[in-house]
């Protein structure tokens, strides 16, 4: 492959006829001449007329695929199912006028779920249980398990539940106050804070606001949160003392099943942090757009992991997928340049660097689910699927799109890509310019029949991709940018 060149690595120059096998009548300037006609007429790109090729028509009507995959996504049904259960409970709870404590019981379990759904330990549990399906098991069952990485679906969805019991919570603590009913007025002004903060919380993750001021959501959804659940244990303390009747408040929390909560809710925040260490980086920078960053600790993250790491580790943390090579310890990651830090990191490459919590899985965590897979990455999104690729484990086609790969990535990343990733194709947009990427991958689709395609790419590509397969009955996977 050439130094920015779109190379098929399955192509191969066929020479079917030697000059000894033309035998001694055919003069040396014809066999060269030959020769040269062959290699003129190489194959062409596997890309070369895509723009021609029919799509398939899309499976259903316009209306209820949007709504199916995009107005109802998995994501969003996960959502609605614990949100209205919630407030079907939450109905009930008003109608009957069940006093302070209970309510609040239920909003700190809310928030014990939400808090839960994003514990490290807890996905990578629920991500083995559900990749753990053989391949040998009818397809509609490794679909359905795939669907784990939409978990964040019941993390929002108990998290916004937990604001709308606590509005419940606040009128009613507010009722019992008025009336001299057991509520301390301590209790209530609290109750009125944390709901302040668990607002803020919630409108700083709406999706528009995340992404347009993610390091200021960074900051607010980990500070406040902190504040919110230290406020959270002074509220559960106030309220199993207004209503301990008789008992001490010490046995009455024994008794308590929002302290329990809170205990296995605090673990869940406090665990990760136990786990902060800086540890010693290796930096190969691979451009002025890319560095790879090695490092060596812990035992190997399972394929389609993701790390946290950080300069600043009260400020910003960045994911990045994790890379581990067979026979050698520790991983590597990938940065690409997005930003002031990455591009920090590019400049002045780090010799130690924060890291936090354990290896966790994403999204291509669920590929070992699937016989055959058809991955597809632009720019840096290389990453996640490298491990896949550098284990032997996955039958794959590998459809690669960047600018100039190699003077991005360097000579010694991309041969180990194409090495062991037999058939891959790397189209430079620098080169050729940008393609109908749903169109070209629907060719890699008829011509591999994969189970399923995976892509990884910004958030408008990949939801353009997704979306285009799925709409025509193609199985496609991508992230879902929750976070």
């Amino acid at each position: 492959m050439t130094n920015g060149a779109p190379t098929d690595s399955s192509s191969q120059i066929s020479l079917p006829h030697s000059p000894v096998e033309m035998g001694p009548h055919h003069s040396d300037e014809r066999s060269v001449s030959t020769i040269q006609e062959l290699v003129d007429e190489k194959p062409g790109n596997p890309w070369d007329g895509y723009e021609g090729d029919e799509m398939p028509e899309k499976v259903q009507p316009r209306l209820v695929r949007n709504a199916r995959l995009q107005a109802f996504s998995i994501y969003r049904r996960l959502f609605s199912v614990v949100f209205i259960m919630n407030m079907g409970f939450f109905i009930s709870y008003a109608i009957r006028g069940y006093h302070s404590q209970k309510i609040a019981l239920v909003t700190v379990a809310n928030i014990c779920i939400a808090i839960l759904m994003r514990q490290e330990l807890v996905i990578n549990t629920l991500f083995l249980i559900f990749c753990s399906v053989p391949q040998s098991w009818p397809f509609f069952i490794r679909k359905t398990a795939a669907r784990v990485y939409h978990l964040g679906g019941i993390h929002s969805g108990a998290a916004s539940s937990a604001v709308v019991w606590l509005i419940l919570l606040a009128v009613q603590a507010t009722r019992e106050r008025v009336n001299n009913l057991g509520t301390s007025t301590a209790t209530v002004a609290l109750t009125y804070i944390i709901l302040f903060f668990l607002v803020g919380i919630v409108l700083f993750a709406y999706p528009t606001l995340r992404i347009k001021r993610h390091d200021a959501f960074e900051r607010i959804h980990r500070f406040l949160g902190w504040t919110a659940t230290a406020l959270v244990w002074a509220q559960v303390v106030l309220l199993t003392n207004d209503y301990k009747g008789d008992m001490s408040l010490g046995s009455a929390l024994v008794h308590s099943a929002a302290f329990w909560l809170m205990v296995i809710l605090s673990l869940s925040l406090i665990l990760p942090w136990t786990k902060l260490r800086k540890v010693p980086v290796r930096s190969e920078v691979l451009s002025n757009h890319a560095v790879q960053l090695f490092v060596d600790y812990g035992p190997h993250p399972v394929p389609g992991s993701f790390q946290r790491f950080s300069t600043d580790p009260l400020n910003e943390w960045h994911s990045f997928a994790t890379i581990a090579t067979p026979g050698q310890s520790g991983f590597s990651i990938i940065i690409s340049q997005a930003g002031d830090w990455t591009t920090e990191m590019i400049t002045n490459p780090p010799k130690e660097i924060y890291v936090r919590g354990v290896p966790t899985c994403g999204a291509l965590r669920i590929v070992p689910l699937f016989k055959r897979v058809l991955f597809v990455a632009t720019g840096s999104g290389i990453a996640p699927f490298t491990p896949h690729i550098m284990s032997g484990k996955v039958n794959h086609k590998l459809f690669w799109m960047a600018p100039n790969t190699r003077a991005t990535f360097g000579d010694p990343l991309v041969d180990m890509i194409l090495e062991n990733s037999p058939g891959a194709v790397v189209y430079d947009t620098r080169k050729h310019g940008r393609p109908n990427i749903v169109k070209l991958t629907n060719r890699f689709v008829d011509e591999f029949k994969p189970e399923c395609v995976c892509v990884i790419s910004n958030q408008k590509i990949t939801e353009n991709v997704v979306y285009g397969l799925r709409s025509r009955g193609i199985l496609a996977f991508g992230a879902i940018f929750d976070s």
